[in-house]
């Protein structure tokens, strides 16, 4: 009777495991389409009101325009009258806009520009918070180098990395891991740390080779 319950138990737990995650990724992508349909609904409203096509077909024609128009401003922005207008307006909202800013370089941080390094282009590194003597690490995504070699470190916190804190470290206190990715740092944060070892297992190989000895 035992064993049949243990049975039971863990193939339900297994069965979760497998349907939980593709669950929450269903509801997020739908969640996602919401959030992006409400907010082209006026211009999808407008589309069905001028052609006969379906609501689906209207939003997915609007997404379309969005995306082409954000490439046009972006092609406009390249040019010296582009450029100078969006210092203008940019400049305008700075004062006026209560957040523009903070917004802006949040969005600047995770997407590059303005000699910003995109936070999923950085360096992932193992930062020493207390020193090494601690023993006490974290994992962090290097954002700035400065000229005396300190780094900016991102340290995520667990389980939504798109929260967390930033460290001024000295070069002593950062290990850089640049055979792992941003991409796969953030898949154990958050996991809240499983499969960690996958990425300080391969540095602490790395260590080891470069102090033995040839």
């Amino acid at each position: 009777m035992k064993r049949m319950r243990s049975f039971i138990g863990l193939t339900l737990f297994g069965g979760l495991m497998v349907v939980l995650p593709m669950t929450i990724f269903i509801l997020l992508v739908g969640w996602l389409l919401g959030v992006v349909t409400s907010l082209i609904s006026p211009l999808s409203e407008l589309l069905t009101s001028w052609t006969p096509i379906a609501k689906f077909l209207a939003d997915l024609l609007g997404i379309v325009i969005v995306l082409a128009a954000c490439f046009v401003i972006g092609l406009l922005i390249r040019t010296k009258l582009g450029g100078w207008l969006h210092d203008v307006i940019d400049q305008w909202l700075t004062r006026l806009a209560p957040g523009y800013k903070t917004i802006r370089e949040v969005v600047m941080q995770f997407l590059g520009g303005e000699g910003n390094t995109s936070l999923l282009k950085g360096q992932v590194c193992r930062a020493y918070l207390m020193g090494r003597a601690t023993g006490v690490s974290v994992t962090g995504v290097v954002t700035s180098i400065h000229a005396n070699g300190d780094y900016t470190v991102y340290v995520p916190t667990a389980p939504i990395p798109t929260s967390g804190f930033v460290y001024h470290l000295s070069a002593e206190c950062v290990d850089l891991l640049p055979h792992i990715s941003v991409e796969t740092a953030m898949r154990t944060v958050i996991a809240c740390g499983s499969g960690s070892h996958t990425i300080f297992d391969a540095t602490d190989s790395q260590s080891i080779a470069l102090q033995t000895p040839d």
